[in-house]
């Protein structure tokens, strides 16, 4: 009730200071924020056909922002033929993809920070997604859609307070920014001679007394690849253990479509809608060969998997914005959904020695369901020399998951497979939140600034069943106060310094919430949510130059630190897992049966395996450095040749149990070169880039990894014809890079820290290069 009260009362407070009488301030118009879809601010529209026929290298955007931001329009990615956002976000500055499969981009890290550090927005908007960290997977939206794409480095007061590691802004393309039509008709060819066709249309123009713009979007996803995985007892790789082959084939496809209307009102007030929605259906599926040594025995394994996937995310949004009381007003209402409903399944037949031994499957289902609501307040208006401006974000999250397992086992070979209902877990987290901020900013001369305090609410409530009988149910609430400071100063019209201060939080990982016992989540370890988990802080800071060179071309350098305290990791309870205790009583009655003088005291019994949970263990920091640099070669006598160029190098450190290490799949850095070179002569351009990503570790109980990625290189050819038509052929993937991981396993912390291997694993995946031709069309 405290914290309802609090919250009111500032949201109050914030309200009668929005209502001022006019007289108050100055009759001066304030423009209205950008960074929407709907862009109520914009004026002439862009021709489609631009988008189309590039007559121009496009760089990276040099904004106006105080705050530290870099925008990248879809025509700086458009020649190489992106397929997803994924596919862009790959060559912007410190992004990783560390866990992805190769040639997959799904789960962006931003600073090389696990994927839950880095907030993905919509439109402006926060939208929900697949992952239990909180992620939204970048590879759901369509490149297509997309307008374009900011890089936010640190937090202002008037944007949600969940990015330690930064802000992607997904901005997609709205009716007053784009005006004609367009199509887009292509082909994928991958290695493994499979075709894949894709298909866009975009069209946009005057509609009921506004603008409205409409694109839909179809394309087959698919993904082959060949895995290889090699045991051995330990890292001096001198006993091979067991080795498994692997295919795997992703098949599906994607539809998307998306639409913006907006009109005038009055004589200040404009109206806007957009919307967005993306349906991925896909068959995954697997067949493993293993073979085993044991004791001087062979045992071999045929293990066929199988993974259909349907999964629904679509989101829509309203804003109104009007002059009120000497400044601007508006209203903004959104809600999002995404919605799973999947199958994983995995069978194995057995045979020792050439005969069969066994056969078993296990299989999952999710039924998932996370909606976010949110509506906002905002007043701007000016306030002396500097605008004020005024707000209230509240926002309902609700998810809802239910995990089905099923079994099968079968009692003489050739029995068919038939699966049996093996239980069910669920949960239902609900969070509220109500957040009023205000942020003051100005400009004098060559200087800006921009100050701010965002007061964050939470209340958190955790509902979990088994086999649907509620078990239990926990409350949290959360209260974080977020102060921003932005500073920019022009040493010229070329130069500029940013300076920024501010601080984040991280919420808990839903799975780590939910009080559920999962049994043999890691290994044999079973684990239990914790409902009483603190969010993450961090207090940021970030320090930036940048330079405009010639007309087009930027170069920049920004050095981040991020001091972070209540880190989350995973722990031992030092409970006995629901396996050791098996294993306690089987052993114990085994010996008692052998020593039938002896009783309970006397027998000793050593468990394997625990129950973790997860808890806030202890502080860290992150620091690096990135550099950007997009410019053509005026200087050298080459106006139509472009470069593209970034690298960010990326450190950590964090205790654990063992010691020191860096943040957990953090690469030690990333970079990306290229060149795009254009004919204007013969309508023609041609260009190549090339994207290497560092080493990442992990270190968790019982377990440690170590991923590393091969080098990728992009090129694309392309023809023009006249001002609306053009032909491109792009390639992906050409050094055929593979993903390469060391796994060291262990029985428990013990071993861990004696370095007592259970188990050392070496795996790699390859996929192949993939060939795409693209005819696009305006009309």
């Amino acid at each position: 009730m405290k914290r309802n009260a609090l919250a009111t009362s500032l949201s109050r407070a914030l309200f009668c200071v929005a209502m001022l009488p006019a007289g108050f301030a100055s009759a001066q118009q304030v423009a209205p924020a950008g960074g929407n879809a709907t862009d109520l601010s914009a004026t002439d529209p862009k021709n489609l056909d631009t988008v189309v026929v590039q007559g121009e290298i496009t760089y990276r955007n040099r904004t106006e922002d105080t705050a530290p931001v870099l925008r990248y329009d879809l025509e700086y990615f458009q020649r190489f033929e992106p397929a997803t956002v994924g596919d862009m976000l790959k060559r912007v500055p410190g992004v990783a993809f560390v866990g992805s499969d190769i040639m997959e981009f799904d789960g962006a890290m931003m600073r090389g920070m696990a994927a839950g550090y880095t907030q993905v927005l919509v439109n402006g908007k926060k939208v929900p997604g697949a992952g239990d960290d909180r992620s939204f997977w970048v590879d759901r939206i369509p490149a297509e859609m997309v307008d374009h794409v900011e890089i936010i480095r640190s937090n202002s007061a008037n944007r949600s307070g969940d990015a330690m590691a930064g802000t992607i802004n997904i901005v997609l393309r709205d009716a007053y920014v784009f005006d004609g039509s367009y199509l887009r008709i292509g082909a994928t060819r991958w290695f493994d001679g499979e075709v894949n066709p894709t298909f866009g249309a975009v069209t946009s123009g005057d509609f009921l007394g506004g603008r409205i713009l409409a694109g839909l979007n179809v394309q087959d996803r698919y993904r082959a690849k060949l895995k290889r995985s090699d045991r051995y007892a330990d890292p001096s790789l001198d006993e091979l253990l067991s080795f498994e082959d692997q295919e795997e084939v992703k098949d599906g496809r994607d539809y998307s479509a998306n639409l913006s209307w907006t009109a005038d009102v009055g004589e200040t007030g404009r109206f806007g809608i957009d919307g967005f929605y993306v349906k991925t259906d896909r068959d995954i599926t697997e067949v493993s060969r293993e073979v085993e040594y044991d004791d001087g025995d062979v045992i071999e394994a045929d293990v066929p998997g199988s993974s259909p996937v349907e999964q629904v995310n679509w989101g829509i949004g309203a804003e109104y914005r009007f002059d009120m009381a000497g400044g601007t007003t508006s209203f903004d209402l959104d809600h999002a959904r995404f919605e799973d409903s999947s199958t994983e399944s995995e069978e194995e037949y057995k045979y020792v020695n050439g005969e069969w031994d066994e056969a078993e499957g296990e299989s999952q289902s999710v039924d998932a369901i996370d909606k976010e609501t949110g509506f906002t307040l905002a007043h701007k208006r000016p306030l002396g020399g500097a605008e004020l401006e005024l707000g209230v974000d509240w926002r309902s999250k609700k998810r809802d998951i239910t995990y089905t397992n099923f079994e099968w086992e079968a009692d003489n070979e050739g029995d068919p497979v038939v699966y049996e209902l093996d239980g069910s877990i669920g949960s239902l987290i609900e969070e509220t939140r109500v957040d009023p901020y205000v942020m003051v900013s100005g400009k004098q001369g060559a200087f800006a600034w921009e100050a701010g305090l965002r007061y964050e609410t939470t209340k958190s409530d955790i509902r979990y069943s088994e086999d649907g009988d509620v078990e239990g149910f926990a409350s949290r609430d959360y209260n974080h106060l977020l102060p921003s400071l932005h500073l920019k100063s022009d040493l010229d019209e070329a130069t500029r310094f940013n300076f920024s201060l501010a601080k984040s939080v991280k919420r808990p990982n839903f799975n780590e919430l939910v009080p559920a016992l999962l049994d043999g989540e890691y290994g044999d370890n079973d684990y239990i949510g914790n409902p009483l988990l603190e969010p993450e802080r961090a207090n940021g800071l970030d320090l930036g130059f940048e330079r405009r060179l010639g007309k087009s071309g930027v170069i920049g350098v920004n050095f981040f630190y991020r001091d972070v305290k209540d880190l989350i990791e995973l722990v031992n309870t030092g409970e006995w897992s629901e396996d050791a205790q098996d294993n306690y009583e089987d052993d114990l009655e085994e010996f008692l049966d052998e020593n039938p003088d002896a009783s309970e005291e006397d027998f000793e019994f050593e468990p394997e395996s625990y129950v973790f949970t997860s808890a806030n263990v202890g502080d860290g920091n992150v620091y690096g450095v990135e550099f950007d640099l997009s410019t053509p070669l005026t200087a050298l006598g080459l106006p139509d040749t472009g470069v593209f160029l970034n690298y960010s190098w990326l450190d950590s450190k964090v205790e654990d149990f063992i010691g020191s290490r860096r943040f957990n799949d953090q690469a030690r850095s990333v970079y990306n070169v290229g060149f795009i070179h254009d004919m204007p002569a013969l309508q023609a351009s041609f260009g190549a880039t090339y994207r290497k990503q560092g080493e990442a570790f992990s270190r968790i109980v019982a377990e440690e990894v170590t991923v590393r990625y091969g080098a990728d290189l992009e090129a694309f050819v392309e023809k023009r014809f006249g001002e609306t038509l053009s032909l491109r052929l792009s390639a992906s993937n050409l050094l055929d890079a593979s993903k390469d991981e060391f796994i060291g396993k262990f029985d428990n912390q013990a071993d861990q820290v004696d370095r007592d291997f259970d188990e050392y694993e070496l795996e790699t995946e390859e996929a192949g290069p993939s060939y795409q031709v693209v005819l696009r069309w305006a009309f």
